[in-house]
């Protein structure tokens, strides 16, 4: 484990202990000598007897396989009837292709590779596919569920995804986000946390913070705790993008921050230990945890798409995630071609039923004990958010409950309230039992209908005046320092203001990302292009403290075109994940200014800088 602070590494040397379990082959399908010679050159779909599907490639070099399973959110693959070659299969999620002879995605390109399964020849002729993984890590050192007494375990629902965990004699916080907007001023909570909201933050005994997400790692809830409690220990998983790498221009003064690996226990006392565990999707980013107490363990898989790739412990006693899609800027801040509100409605609509039967069959195939959607309670509160507001629809936890329900009579479902709490040793009595839930007093104010919004958009918005800004050069410095290049994409971004209209005074340029150059116009060659329209105080914030571009995209602050019309995701990855961690060194910008660093004026709609 890593700590940020001596203070940190001395507590782990009393608190932290690992248990590390080796590999193991596991076979997922065999395939006889007959079926083997029976499968067609090309791709072949296969399914293992216990209902996993499977693809499986033959070409001239032999067989190659992986899941039927698309990296991307989870979609299943169908023969791509576009294909002639006879090489690519469809996702039916989000239209994904994946080239099987190169395991490459060919749409969007430049995305991921597929992960690949060992095609092992057996002696009969047949084979086998093999997948080498460690040994689920939860069961090292599993402990036996000793009996609970009443009020020992309680869960109480906070805000969105903050969740308070009291365990015997420890108070764990998940997630806290309990003021101030998140991704800018994109998203607001929708649930008022219970007045007492600060006194739980401050009296925490540790902190897990599953991402960098500003929904979860809410630097103004963090304010308030380090007046207070700078020393309280915080929890983040060893993400190759660190969750705090924006700590030090935070103004954030948080002392006791731990760095904790994958898949191993940390023991927080005699009864209580927990686990965090990567996401399959994004490893760099996501995380989830497991809590263990006596025996009985929490999961908490939040944002994760496929957490611990796919892989979770059965019967858990508790089982949260989150359910509400609606966390992107896909398709609401596109414009242009099919991006009709039609379409968008269509599209919401279809995608929405998609992750309600997605998260409902994983609930099931979990079999936990209880299951609580949250994570998913924020809206688009500000009145120019309104288009947003009304086009982004959402899932509600009822409708998820009730699919459940259905699907798994057995398993208990809650549908949280801010200050609702839930009693672990009551509700595992039975469903007979309604007193494991103790809901907010009568008259308790649910639902938020002030944010104090101009506060924080103000402070966006005094990014605008800065020094930087009257310099034209400010535009290659910044792409410099962003290092993305040799990717054969024309971007325009202009500054706008809050209803997207372009700004006379703002900044409207073009960026070559093949040799990071600046035109003055699109170059003749064939290349692909984007028009970003950006809310000039939030573009600039990002800009000014080298903060990553979710802000502008998962908070709904740009709209954008394309064409082709074809999403690219390499240039997006590095935007929204791969920035360097250390902001652009401004003050160096500005005492190396000299008249020849500002372009000349264009008699053009795009300002000309040329590193």
């Amino acid at each position: 484990m890593r700590a940020v602070s001596s203070s940190s590494r001395e507590r782990a040397k009393n608190i932290f202990q690992v248990k590390m379990s080796a590999q193991e082959a596991k076979v997922l399908l065999s395939l006889s000598r007959e079926a083997v010679d029976a499968l067609r050159d090309g791709v072949n779909f296969r399914k293992s007897p216990e209902g996993s599907c499977y693809i499986i490639f033959k070409g001239r070099d032999g067989l190659k396989a992986c899941r039927n399973l698309c990296k991307h959110q989870g979609g299943l693959f169908i023969q791509d009837m576009e294909d002639m070659g006879g090489r690519t299969v469809k996702c039916t999620k989000h239209n994904w292709k994946l080239d099987l002879s190169t395991m490459k995605y060919v749409n969007p390109p430049d995305s991921f590779l597929q992960d690949e399964l060992d095609v092992e020849s057996l002696e009969d002729g047949g084979v086998q596919l093999v997948e080498l993984s460690p040994p689920d890590p939860w069961l090292t050192d599993p402990r036996e569920a000793q009996k609970l007494q009443e009020g020992e375990v309680k869960i109480t629902y906070l805000t969105h995804a903050c969740m308070e965990l009291q365990v015997g004699n420890r108070k764990c916080l998940l997630d806290p986000w309990l003021t101030g907007p998140a991704f800018a001023r994109g998203w607001w909570l929708l649930h008022e946390p219970p007045a007492d909201w600060r006194e739980r933050l401050c009296s925490a005994d540790l902190i897990y913070i599953s991402h960098m997400h500003s929904d979860h790692l809410s630097y103004p809830t963090l304010k308030i705790l380090s007046k207070k409690r700078p020393d309280v220990p915080i929890y983040v998983g060893d993400t190759s993008r660190p969750v705090f790498w924006n700590l030090e221009q935070s103004e954030v003064q948080l002392t006791n921050i731990n760095v904790v690996p994958f898949g191993v226990w940390v023991n927080v006392d005699e009864h209580l230990r927990f686990m965090i565990l990567m996401d399959g999707i994004h490893p760099e980013m996501d995380t989830c945890i497991i809590f263990d107490y006596k025996g009985h363990l929490i999961l908490n898989t939040v944002d994760c798409t496929r957490p611990n790739g796919g892989k979770l412990p059965l019967n858990v006693d508790l089982m949260m995630s989150d359910f509400a899609g609606g966390a992107s800027g896909f398709p609401m801040t596109f414009y242009g071609g099919k991006y009709t509100d039609a379409w968008k409605a269509e599209f919401i609509k279809t995608e929405r039923k998609k992750l309600l039967n997605y998260k409902a069959q994983m609930v099931k195939s979990l079999q936990p004990k209880i299951y609580c959607p949250f994570a998913g309670y924020f809206v688009e509160a500000h009145p120019s958010d309104k288009y947003i507001k009304d086009t982004n629809i959402k899932n509600q936890a009822e409708d998820l409950n009730a699919l459940i329900n259905k699907l798994a009579p057995n398993i208990l479902t809650w549908t949280p309230l801010p200050g609702a709490a839930l009693d672990l040793a009551v509700a595992l009595r039975g469903p007979q039992d309604r007193k494991w839930i103790t809901d907010p007093p009568a008259g308790v104010k649910l639902y938020k209908d002030s944010w104090e919004m101009d506060l924080y958009v103000e402070e966006l918005n005094r990014a605008v005046g800065h020094e930087i800004f009257k310099h034209h050069s400010w535009i290659p410095f910044y792409y410099s320092w962003a290092g993305f290049r040799d990717y054969n994409l024309v971007v325009r971004v202009i500054e706008t203001d809050d209803h997207f209209e372009a700004l006379a005074d703002g900044y409207d340029y073009l960026v070559d990302f093949l040799d990071l150059s600046f035109p003055a116009a699109r170059p003749k060659r064939e290349h692909a292009y984007l028009e970003v329209k950006n809310r000039v105080g939030v573009i600039r914030h990002v800009v000014l403290h080298g903060g990553l571009w979710d802000d502008l995209y998962i908070g709904f602050q740009n709209r954008i075109s394309r064409d082709p019309d074809i999403y690219h995701h390499k240039f997006w990855n590095h935007f929204q994940t791969h920035l360097p961690v250390c902001g652009p060194d401004w003050t160096l910008f500005l005492q190396h200014l000299t008249p020849s660093a500002e372009p000349p004026q264009q008699d053009s709609p795009y300002l000309c800088c040329v590193l």
